[in-house]
């Protein structure tokens, strides 16, 4: 027994003028009676110290309710004394998880157990703590290393990981700007439907899902995930829902215990009535929505309310998602981008967008040790623009890393590839790699001279030809999980799995049975399937196009386009379009373009009789001719009296320019440049990334005629600028709002418009430029008498920029239309404009909204309204104007024939102030 002498006891109570903690006890007594939820541990454990006595456990027991039952412990651990009361404390702060509530309460009130309390033993005897203990050291233990792309390889996940750019969107998919950081992931910024439960969070392949769950739950693991209070957090991979038979049954207990993490001594009862009584303590990550394949008829099963019920696991997944089962829980869903998910299911959106320069750089920094290889790759990637703009996306930058570390420690002269590299170059090194990697490396000072692609493919060929067999078969069956048998049928025996492209993973029968494996990731499954078809000799040529095909079919009688129908917007069949399908179908097409482009002739002609592979490029390339010339006259043309004829492109235009990039085919490339018989071609919205712009800039080059491209709305970042920049030459209309683009590429972006100065609408709102951004933007405009529209709205130019705006604007020949707008510009960037803008008569239409204009401007603004100049719209919404500044603006309207508006809603006036302008029709407040 642990008792203090009465002495310690006053001591300890707090005869200093300090509240005692059994005082401390009393003034929150309410606090804790609401917040503590078992009260089985601190039993257990005052009765194990001597604290309580069996007869004070049974009055305990013998209370009601439960919070009767904390009174009682209350009452008596505070007649016991200090010291109870000091180790009663000091459980809730040992058992973290039984009394997660209450440790926020703990911090507050700076809690620190004393020394003496220290020395008394607290054992968990809480089944739910317990249970969190456990899911939190199996989480901690299965996400400490990174998947690395040899079975003997680990790479701690601490050591390597780095955030991407995280964008958030509304309901519409529009821009609520960036998440500064992962731990925002999970709060309340951006949510736009507070009843629904689930953060979907999409981005293209490799971008950096998977890894972002991956340091979530490591996070989480470690207890230092903000925003959540979880106790319990469960994982799961969506592909695990496809193997299951069209008859198995399971129940929510069943997913949560069996397929997740089991609770010890058989009290799952507890854990589980836990779990449905609480269910905000829990939190779900789904990884792959966009990979459930299955092939059941489950249009006519009814909703699964309860969990205990037994049904099959995917109307399991699709009624917690839906909130159907564990309403109030939390879940984060990952999918491809473009994967359909109802608004009405989704809390949140969030977008990767990859790394940005910054991100990059960091990467680069942790992955690469020694200086000398740093400064090397970082000079090549300056180098190299379209390769950098690959390298935002994370899974291909650790490709590139990857292979250059290892085969720059075989090959003296190993460079990073050429800035032509396409992303089947990328997939065609890390397959180099895999095959090198089985021979021994070679002493330093025995490396080799040079290396030959060639003979390391034809050595490999036996096991290449196997892994692509068993790539292809899942892709058939849209499989992405193979069982030991599959393997083998396929030709691979133990030494080929260990060359990498394969990994283990744990059978989805609660078995721990490592016998299923699959590919390192789905776009190298899509690689090597498209390997498969080039490599055949059996089937016939026709064959190449078998993706091609499946993406032109009408319609999906799957299961998953009967049973998404509740949370997915679109069960419709699709259209006859080759380049719409499922993404890991068109990542094979578009290998399959650039394994059979001539580029790489020279490689495959030692594994495919040179004759089968010039007919099979033969017969790709008479497809994608055809196919070029329908999807271009299927795109929706209309005319406008502005702009001449528009096409609005849909996001399926982004593979085919994709496809025809890898294929290298100038002839192909010139009849889509022929085929875009448009003046104006819009590309917003189209999931455009930084290495597209390659592919685009391809074909624009063959263009003959000028034309406006609108790219708003994508993520084309400043690499994608660097890689257009010989397309500027051709664009009467640029538009590059909502970007990431920063001052380095708007420099670039000047010096074309001043090159050329053929552009008459540049739109560049909503970026991440600063006032040398617009300094340079300012000084193409000043030299450009083409330009009218200037659209700079969201960026930070602030009152440096402005000057330099001003001077472009004295007197500018042509500019009609600028918005400034959501720039940091004060009174002092306003009187410069105001002062340069009196001596122009050609602007009309000016925007100043959303600054921080105030009175002190209004001289200035009241001298150019006097001016005359036939301006005929002035925005000034949103700024700091007071009652006076407006007046002067308003007496300066008296001497002003041309303005037909000065909109001024949202400044410094009450409504009753503005009723003084009532008289002045021109002034707008609302």
């Amino acid at each position: 027994m642990y008792i203090m002498d009465s002495s310690a006891e006053e001591a300890r109570a707090g005869l200093t003028g300090h509240v005692s903690t059994v005082q401390m006890l009393t003034l929150h007594r309410e606090l804790l009676v609401s917040q503590v939820k078992s009260t089985q541990c601190i039993m257990d454990n005052l009765l194990q110290s001597g604290f309580l006595c069996i007869e004070d456990a049974e009055i305990i027991q013998r209370a009601a309710t439960k919070t009767d039952q904390v009174r009682k412990i209350l009452e008596l651990v505070q007649r016991k004394g200090v010291q109870a009361c000091e180790y009663f404390l000091y459980i809730l702060y040992k058992v973290y998880d039984a009394y997660i509530d209450l440790q926020p309460w703990l911090k507050e009130i700076n809690y620190q157990p004393p020394d003496f309390i220290r020395d008394i033993p607290v054992k968990n005897t809480d089944p739910i703590s317990r249970y969190c203990e456990k899911l939190r050291h199996e989480l901690g233990r299965d996400t400490r290393f990174i998947a690395s792309y040899a079975q003997r390889e680990e790479t701690l996940l601490e050591e390597l990981y780095t955030d991407t750019l995280m964008e958030l969107l509304n309901d519409r998919n529009e821009s609520l700007g960036h998440l500064e950081g992962l731990g925002q992931l999970l709060g309340e910024q951006g949510v736009f439907n507070s009843q629904a439960e689930t953060v979907l969070v999409t981005g293209d392949a490799g971008v950096g899902k998977s890894i972002l769950l991956q340091k979530l739950q490591r996070l989480w693991s470690k207890r230092e995930l903000e925003q959540t209070d979880a106790m319990f957090f469960f994982k799961f991979r969506c592909r695990m829902f496809s193997t299951f038979k069209e008859t198995d049954e399971i129940s929510l207990r069943d997913l949560l215990f069996k397929y997740n993490c089991y609770p010890d001594q058989d009290v799952d009862n507890e854990v589980f009535s836990y779990i449905l009584r609480f269910p905000e303590k829990v939190l779900f990550t789904f990884d792959g929505y966009d990979e459930i394949q299955a092939d059941l008829d489950l249009v006519n099963v009814p909703e699964v309310v309860s969990p205990e019920e037994r049904t099959h696991p995917l109307l399991v997944l699709i009624n917690l998602l839906c909130g159907k089962l564990l309403n109030g829980s939390r879940k984060v869903l990952t999918a491809r981008t473009g994967t359909d998910v109802q608004s009405r299911v989704i809390r949140k959106r969030v977008a990767l967008r990859g790394f940005s320069p910054a991100h990059l750089q960091t990467y680069t920094n942790l992955h690469f040790k020694e200086q000398e290889h740093r400064d090397l790759v970082s000079v090549q990637l300056d180098a190299s623009p379209h390769l950098c703009g690959l390298c935002s996306i994370p899974l291909f930058c650790w490709i590139v890393f990857k292979s250059f570390k290892h085969l720059r420690s075989v090959y003296d002269d190993f460079e990073l590839p050429e800035a032509c590299v396409t992303l089947t170059n990328i997939f065609l090194l890390l397959s180099e790699v895999f095959f090198s990697r089985g021979a021994t490396p070679p002493p330093v000072l025995l490396k080799r001279n040079t290396r030959c692609p060639a003979d390391t493919f034809r050595a490999g060929l036996r096991p290449l030809t196997a892994f692509s067999k068993l790539a292809l078969l899942g892709m058939e069956r849209g499989g992405f999980v193979f069982d030991q048998e599959e393997v083998a049928s396929c030709g691979l025996t133990d030494d080929d799995l260990k060359v990498g492209f394969l990994r283990p993973v744990s059978r989805y029968d609660a078995c721990e049975n490592p016998s299923t494996f699959e590919f390192l990731h789905l776009t190298l499954q899509s690689f090597l399937a498209a390997f498969s078809l080039v490599l055949d000799e059996q089937a016939s040529v026709g064959n190449i196009l078998k993706f091609f095909t499946e993406c032109s079919r009408r319609g999906n009688t799957s299961c998953l386009s009967c049973v998404v129908h509740c949370i997915s917007g679109s069960s419709k069949p699709r259209g006859k379009d080759p380049f719409k399908t499922n993404e890991h179908l068109q990542y094979a097409n578009l290998f399959l373009c650039g394994l059979l482009s001539k580029a790489n002739a020279d490689l495959l002609e030692h594994m495919v009789p040179a004759a089968l592979l010039k007919r099979k490029r033969a017969v790709l390339k008479s497809y994608l001719s055809t196919s070029v010339r329908s999807h271009l006259r299927g795109l929706p043309l209309y005319n406008t009296e502005q702009e001449g004829s528009k096409v609005h492109v849909l996001p399926n235009f982004l593979w085919m320019l994709r496809c025809i990039f890898e294929t290298g085919s100038k002839e192909v490339a010139q009849l889509t440049a022929k085929g875009i018989t448009a003046d104006y071609i819009k590309l917003g919205y189209c999931n455009v990334f930084s290495g597209d712009c390659s592919a685009l800039n391809f074909v624009l080059q063959h263009r003959r005629k000028r034309l406006g491209v609108d790219m708003d709305n994508n993520n084309i970042s400043d690499y994608g600028v660097k890689q257009l920049r010989p397309s500027f030459s051709k664009m009467t209309v640029v538009r590059l709002c909502v970007n990431q683009i920063s001052d380095s590429s708007v420099e670039v972006l000047a010096e074309e418009l001043i090159k050329h100065r053929v552009v008459e609408v540049l739109g560049l709102g909503s970026n991440k430029f600063t006032s040398m951004g617009g300094k340079y933007l300012a000084s193409a405009i000043q030299k450009s008498t083409s330009i009218f529209d200037v659209g700079m709205w969201g960026n930070s130019i602030g009152d440096e920029g402005a000057r330099a705006f001003a001077e472009a604007l004295r007197n500018h020949p042509s500019l009609t239309n600028l918005s400034l707008s959501a720039n940091g510009i004060t009174s002092e960037g306003g009187r410069s404009l105001a002062e340069a803008l009196k001596g122009n008569t050609m602007l009309r239409i000016f925007w100043l909204v959303q600054n921080e204009l105030s009175d002190d401007v209004a001289p200035d603004m009241a001298e150019l309204i006097r001016s005359n100049t036939g301006l005929s719209h002035l925005w000034l919404i949103n700024n700091q104007l007071t009652v006076g500044g407006i007046r002067q603006l308003s007496e300066a309207l008296s001497h002003n024939t041309s303005l037909k508006e000065i909109s001024l809603k949202g400044n410094c006036l009450s409504e009753e102030e503005e009723k003084l302008f009532e008289a002045e029709g021109r002034l707008r407040f609302h």
